[in-house]
């Protein structure tokens, strides 16, 4: 029997006084003994929290005690250990960085993608009129991505209203999004009604909820999460692996951030170039004078960093390097 839970959770409903909501919400997380990480907007609740069952379920109860919570559905993972070091609960301009902040051009409490249930997905999914796609940033369907899903060359979700045109030759078909637990796709498929595409669908509780629901069946490779797990497993059905390592290309679903705290890349990297590398994804990170020293897991407690020149350069050079590293 798994020993702890890790509860993943978002939910758009205004709340006043958020930030003031963030620092009294992080002392109840506390009090509870939960570890995780917890972002308040003006818009909403974007969660992941780990602790004992009775802990988790305290906290369930009192959030959905809550009006503007009550409806939140909570996907629920059995860990043997809590999924986070720390907590922390942050007041943030948005729950998911998407640049569309004004409520009264995207709304998801107003308009958005109908929703499928996982069931529903699944028996949708592979129709000719109908196009999969993944809302997600490169490090996320790198590792893992349904079977035929249109994907974006996107680092970070808010360059996704930029990728709009792109996907225009699809208007006359039905477009069904889907993300990690379904926050992203609330933004997406209401910034896609709103230019113009017709039947647009979200997956409902996004790929975690697919494979808790529908076992996970033609999801390809594992799934990104954003704790110290990195990858789970959805697909107990016809299972398969469809990453690589970024350094000698072998087949890998083994994920780590780089050492360097100035480049913190998310790639997949086997065990033998973990060890060769140091957890680093280039020699110019190896070198790196501030290199955290590599436990053979990959993950590293964030230290929040402004977005410096410094990452930017480093990544073009490594890319210019080696220019099949993001093929």
């Amino acid at each position: 029997m798994k020993t702890y839970h890790t509860l993943l959770y978002y939910c758009y409903s205004h709340i006043d006084q958020a930030e003031q909501f963030a620092a009294d919400h992080l002392q109840f997380c506390k009090s509870l003994g939960l570890v995780g990480r917890i972002i308040v907007a003006d818009e909403g609740l974007n969660g992941t929290v780990s602790g004992t069952p009775a802990a988790c379920n305290a906290y369930m109860n009192a959030v959905h005690a809550d009006p503007r919570f009550e409806k939140i559905d909570f996907k629920i993972d059995e860990v043997d250990e809590p999924s986070f070091l720390k907590m922390h609960c942050r007041y943030k301009s948005e729950i998911v960085h998407s640049g569309l902040r004004d409520p009264k051009i995207i709304d998801p409490t107003r308009e958005t993608g109908k929703y499928l249930e996982p069931r529903e997905f699944l028996e949708m999914k592979d129709r000719e009129d109908v196009v999969v796609l993944d809302v997600r940033s490169n490090y996320e369907h790198h590792v893992g991505r349904f079977k035929n899903a249109v994907t974006l060359d996107i680092e970070n979700f808010r360059e996704f209203p930029e990728k709009i045109n792109e996907l225009a030759k699809y208007k006359d078909k039905k477009i069904l999004t889907y993300c990690t637990g379904g926050i992203k796709c609330e933004k997406a498929s209401a910034l896609l009604l709103q230019e113009g595409f017709q039947d647009v669908y979200q997956l409902h509780g996004g790929i975690i909820k697919y494979g808790k629901e529908a076992g996970g069946k033609d999801f390809e490779g594992k799934c990104y999460v954003f704790d110290n797990r990195l990858t789970v497993d959805v697909n107990n059905i016809n299972p398969t692996t469809v990453s690589i390592c970024y350094n000698c290309g072998t087949t890998t679903s083994r994920m780590v951030n780089c050492a360097n705290p100035e480049c913190n890349e998310h790639v997949t990297q086997c065990e033998a170039c973990g060890e060769k590398m140091q957890g680093c994804c280039s020699d110019l990170c190896m070198s790196h004078p501030r290199k955290r020293p590599y436990d053979g897991t990959g993950y590293y407690v964030k230290i929040p960093q402004p977005v410096n020149f410094e990452k930017i350069n480093l990544r073009k050079r490594k890319i210019s390097a080696n220019p099949t590293l993001h093929s």
